[in-house]
């Protein structure tokens, strides 16, 4: 009960109700769109860890604007859990790790190479910080390893991070493949998270390099480390502050939540209680 009074006094929660969106991370890529203008020119895009599709969501209302319909972008969206259809989106319920999605994938480009591969992947958490950035940081090398598989040169790619004790290492890995990292936080993330995102734009791999699914690029040496991303926070100042609560009124329909009565008792406990009265 508690945490339900939470979500509804949450603003941008509210607010993806309000307008139609499967979950609040949408206001994330949006507000990222904002900062580094990511859509613009893209015709082919990779959602990964797709579910439910909120991210989905932002690329089919954003890339269609004035597009012909002859000139649709093409959009596929990928992930291990079934999601919902969206229109103009193409789901595919498929392993990002597995060599067989890749070619899957090509295939509704028409073998062309993607501009923008997005991912907002992250595992359950189980509040050992430790563990839940080792997991947080494969499911990102995972995306990287397919994204350096279907971008193109000067392509895009942004997925989540958490800022951990190794994230350094994380940064070290993306530049090899990218020119500019850079790691941004998006006002509608929870300061209070070490939720962030990076941001790595003009795809640039190194002379000879060949991506492998079968293969992973990983980096151990510890050595070649270089200095930390720089740091960016994404959105407008007037916008909802995501760690503060708002009251629950948010129309003339609606109500506060100290103004709602508690629901009477069914009337079973009602004659139970007037039974061990008549006991007594």
């Amino acid at each position: 009960m508690g945490r339900s009074s939470k979500d509804k006094r949450d603003a941008y929660y509210r607010m993806a109700k309000e307008q139609g969106w499967r979950a609040r991370s949408a206001f994330k890529l949006l507000q990222l769109n904002e900062q580094f203008d990511l859509f613009k020119g893209v015709r082919r895009v990779v959602d990964l860890c797709a579910a439910p599709g909120s991210w989905s969501q932002v690329l089919s209302r954003e890339l269609v604007q004035n597009v012909p319909a002859s000139e649709r972008p093409t959009i596929v969206s990928v992930d291990l859990q079934p999601m919902a259809p969206l229109e103009g989106v193409c789901t595919l319920q498929l392993d990002i790790t597995h060599p067989d999605t890749l070619p899957i994938i090509l295939s509704h480009f028409g073998d062309e190479p993607a501009d923008l591969v997005v991912s907002d992947g992250a595992p359950d958490v189980t509040g050992l910080h430790d563990l839940d950035e080792y997991i947080q940081a494969q499911i990102l090398l995972a995306a990287m390893n397919l994204a350096a598989c279907v971008l193109r040169p000067g392509g895009t790619f942004v997925a989540k991070i958490f800022r951990g004790r190794d994230v350094s290492l994380l940064y070290s890995q993306l530049r090899l493949l990218f020119k500019h990292v850079t790691c941004a936080k998006p006002r509608s993330s929870r300061a209070s998270s070490l939720e962030a995102f990076v941001v790595c734009q003009d795809f640039c791999p190194p002379e000879g390099f060949k991506p492998n699914l079968k293969k992973p690029m990983c980096i151990t040496d510890y050595e070649c480390i270089g200095d930390i991303a720089p740091f960016l926070a994404c959105g407008d100042l007037n916008s909802p502050d995501a760690d503060a609560t708002y009251p629950y009124a948010v129309s003339k329909n609606s109500k506060p939540l100290d103004a709602v009565q508690p629901p009477t008792a069914p009337p079973y406990k009602k004659a139970i209680e007037m039974k061990r009265s008549a006991q007594l």
